[in-house]
């Protein structure tokens, strides 16, 4: 069927294959909106080569399956590689694989373009999510078009797509929206088939494929729903054909030949004939998911249960089948023995690819069939689940697993098994933000561990209690007993055991100002890389990255960031990449960068809910930004919340500032006080002048005596003994450009002045309202005037014109027709639209009327 109302899109296509360098096209609908037909259509016109990849709605998607379907069309290095990725235990190997893929994009022979598309990112996991990252970053060096497909309205807002999509460079990213048919090209489609359009725009709402499958449905009338559409097509149908259609419904994407042994090979193609399924390379599919999802719910439960077991036993025998489909049919065959088979292959192929959210998933579909497993081998797959997910970020999920398989151990009466899930509740309990419990069940480990022969269980246990005390800032217990877990560990040969505590001695060695501990850091990373220890190799990055930005450290804290985060997205460790996030944000917000510092807290904010201190300096992040711009500051809340279960330093100090400067830009910090003076004493016992010098100069903005300022910091003493411009100079030595507004807020006329200008243009209309007052009470007799009081009222610090651009984007308008509507030029659209994306701190027009519509800039509609 003719494409209408694609011209545009089709033409963005074309531009962006035409452009001299790289560029990401999202093609993004509804399901049925003609995603994969336009990008056909593209591809047959296309003067490039084509690579085709598609995502599929398994129970739990494939690790890479994008990539499989590239590299059987491609074969040669890359086939290669994906095969070793795959035969041996090394998650690193996968760097190697999208390099491989990045080469075979990048053909440097002249008119040797290349497009690769990826269908239904929606259904993407992990590791193909990350490889879209790993490409997102390269194209803007690289000349190859990649092109996502994605059902928008299946992208919910805890949908990992979202960061990865958030994280894309902007200025290659184009949107190409398929919106419904309009009325007249849905009637101009009915009377090419020779059909009245009467009613079938309203039973089809202009949906393509409900269009074009109604308008193929033989006899007059307009059938209500797909369903009654497909079921009144597979009527028509001989017997035999039905059984194929019914059979192909329950494979996702496409079934292979030999599944469909057995059936005549005239049923199959008198499918192909009517228009029921369509041929797909050497397999056959209908034509779209919708169509397939109609004819398996019409099947009965036990008609489905029987389809799947038969397409489970053509897979079985088959070396070149992915557990994971074999997973997705055992679960829906019903077949518990089959899905206790499958689930530990396809979950330690997953962990191989670092998609550790797939193993976890994996893992999670084999729980409810484990009841009448023997209680060893039941530990045993709660213990391989708790560890999955403890690693792709799910640490609530896996301390209830831990727990669980800990009264399966107990009863079996092993020490050693037992000492471990102690251990490991430990680390889950400080990862869900208790500390307290934590402590309590580490000390159990290493007492039940020290009843039996030494052995690596107690090594870890010794360096579990050694992080536990670094964490807590008692630093010379975490060394000692560091290195008694180093000795014991040294003695078995336990790398695992060596690389952790040598991260926690580093750790603590650097927490207490012996820069050597950067050097045991190190060390420990590079061992736990040659190992495959992706979780101690990421602590020792993260360690190192957040010591830096609470030190002020600009320049090393951002290429320690970037380094950790390549790290831990790399590997799926979406616990530790939202936590680095925070971190980038907080620091972003010191340097002034508060777009990026925005950008950076929602997406470590996006993913499922996260318990725990991890998020804590996302949550401060954005609360001190809303505070600042006389936001709402609903965040600094929960961070109080979570920082106050902890009773660690690195929560409780920021979350203290954060809250003493919202109550001091309200004009009464009382309230604020106490728990100043609390965590600044622990400061001061912790040898943390950072943390201290942050903590004196509250208590010293608002009123309250600080005293000896010897453990402070340098810029915070510089300022509170009177020395404001000294310390605005330290700070701009430092790179911590609001920390100088701050110190220039204090200082004469024009110093004040300057930090005022630099206020109004952030947008900080709360912080410039107090700096204003202070003057006034210092008796200055002319203090600056701040901006418009109807930008300066608006939540984001819009204009009243950008307001009007922004309500009109949010209506879906192109901006040449919201030029035409405002009687514009487009080019001044462009602008206004640039400028409203960087003041929502959001990356593309989508998710502007998304956060519009979230924090109620718009009337709602």
């Amino acid at each position: 069927m003719e494409l209408l109302e694609r011209a545009d899109a089709l033409a963005t296509l074309d531009g962006l294959l035409a452009s001299a360098g790289g560029a990401i096209a999202l093609v993004a609908g509804e399901a049925g909106a003609g995603k994969s037909a336009l990008v056909g259509a593209f591809a047959t016109t296309a003067r490039a080569r084509v690579l085709w990849g598609s995502c599929d709605p398994l129970l739990t998607p494939r690790a890479l399956g994008p990539l499989h379907d590239v590299a059987r069309q491609v074969g040669g290095v890359l086939a290669d590689r994906l095969a070793t990725l795959h035969a041996g235990p090394e998650a690193d190997r996968r760097g190697a694989v999208f390099d491989a893929l990045l080469d075979e994009l990048t053909d440097s022979r002249p008119g040797r373009r290349t497009v690769m598309v990826v269908e239904d990112a929606h259904w993407a996991d992990g590791a193909s999510l990350d490889l879209i990252a790993y490409l997102g970053r390269r194209l803007i060096r690289h000349p190859a078009l990649l092109v996502l497909t994605l059902r928008d309205d299946e992208v919910g807002v805890e949908h990992p797509l979202h960061a990865v999509l958030a994280g894309l460079p902007r200025q290659l990213v184009r949107r190409v929206p398929l919106p419904a048919l309009s009325t007249d090209a849905v009637a101009a489609l009915a009377r090419a088939a020779g059909r009245a359009p009467d009613g079938l725009y309203q039973a089809t709402g202009g949906n393509p494929l409900l269009v074009t499958e109604v308008l193929a449905a033989a006899g007059p009338g307009v059938p209500p729903t797909v369903r009654d559409l497909m079921l009144a097509r597979l009527a028509a149908l001989p017997v035999a054909a039905r059984e194929v259609a019914a059979l192909v419904s329950v494979v996702p994407s496409r079934a292979e030949p030999y599944l469909l042994d057995g059936h005549p090979p005239d049923a199959v193609q008198e499918c192909l004939d009517r228009g029921v399924l369509v041929s797909v390379g050497n397999a056959v599919a209908f034509r779209h998911e919708l169509l397939g999802r109609a004819v398996r719910e019409s099947l009965s439960p036990v008609r489905r249960v029987a389809l799947h077991s038969a397409v489970l036993a053509r897979l079985t025998p088959r070396a070149d089948v992915d557990a994971a489909r074999l997973v997705h049919h055992a679960h829906h065959a019903d077949d518990p023995a089959a899905v206790l088979r499958w689930v530990p292959v396809a979950a330690e192929r997953a962990s191989r690819a670092g998609a550790h959210r797939q193993a976890a998933d994996h893992y999670a579909v084999a729980l409810p069939h484990a009841a009448d497993l023997p209680a060893p081998r039941r530990a045993e797959l709660l213990e391989a689940y708790a560890t999955a997910a403890y690693l792709a970020g799910f640490a609530a999920r896996a301390l209830e697993a831990r727990r669980t398989a800990l009264v399966l151990r107990e009863a079996d009466g092993d020490p050693l098994r037992i000492g471990d899930n102690l251990r490991w509740i430990s680390r889950l309990c400080w990862w869900t933000g208790d500390s307290p419990a934590a402590r309590t069940a580490g000390t159990r480990a290493v007492e039940v561990l020290e009843s039996a022969p030494a052995g690596r269980q107690l090594a870890m246990a010794y360096s579990n209690m050694s992080q536990l005390l670094m964490l807590a800032d008692d630093n010379r217990q975490a060394i000692d007993w560091g290195d008694r877990a180093q000795a014991l560990a040294r003695r078995l040969g336990d790398a695992d055991t060596e690389a952790h505590a040598l991260v926690n001695v580093g750790s603590a060695r650097l927490q207490g100002g012996d820069v050597a501990g950067l050097v045991e850091l190190e060390r420990g990373y590079a061992l736990a890389v040659a190992h495959h220890l992706d979780d101690h190799a990421a602590r020792a990055l993260v360690n190192m990255a957040t010591m830096a930005v609470e030190w002020h450290r600009v320049t090393p804290a951002v290429e320690a960031l970037d380094r950790a985060l390549r790290f831990a997205t790399s590997r799926d460790l979406d616990g530790y990449a939202r936590h680095l996030l925070g971190y980038r944000s907080r620091l972003r917000v010191t340097i002034g960068d508060w777009v990026g510092a925005r950008t950076d807290a929602e997406r470590a904010l996006a993913g499922a809910a996260q318990p725990g201190g991890s998020l804590v300096p996302a949550l401060v992040a954005l609360g001190r930004l809303g505070a600042r711009r006389d936001e709402p500051t609903p965040h600094l809340d929960t961070a109080a919340d979570w920082a106050a279960q902890s009773r660690e330093l690195q929560f409780v100090v920021p979350v203290a500032v954060a809250l003493a400067e919202r109550h001091w830009l309200a004009g009464d910090a009382a309230p604020a006080v106490a728990e100043l003076r609390r965590a600044y004493q622990l400061a001061v016992q912790a040898g943390q002048p950072w943390f201290a010098g942050e903590l004196a100069y509250w208590l010293w903005r608002v009123g309250e005596p600080v005293g000896d300022a010897d453990a402070l910091a340098s810029p915070y003493r510089r300022l509170i003994e009177g020395d404001w411009a000294g310390a605005a100079d330290e700070w701009q030595q430092l790179g911590c450009a609001y920390s100088r507004v701050e110190a220039l807020a204090c200082g004469d006329g024009p110093a004040a002045g300057e930090a005022l200008r630099i206020l109004d243009g952030l947008g900080a209309v709360a912080v410039a309202r107090r700096v204003r007052a202070d003057l006034r009470g210092r008796g200055m007799a002319r203090v600056p005037r701040g901006p418009r009081p109807a930008t300066a009222a608006h939540p984001s610090g819009l204009t009243a014109r950008q307001r009007e651009v922004l309500a009109l984007l949010v209506d879906g308008l192109s901006n040449a027709e919201i030029a035409a509507r405002l009687s514009l030029s487009t080019r001044t659209v462009d602008h206004h639209v640039s400028a409203v994306l960087d003041k929502l701190a959001v990356p593309s027009r989508g998710q502007a009327a998304a956060t519009a519509r979230r924090r109620g800039l718009v009337p709602p509609t």
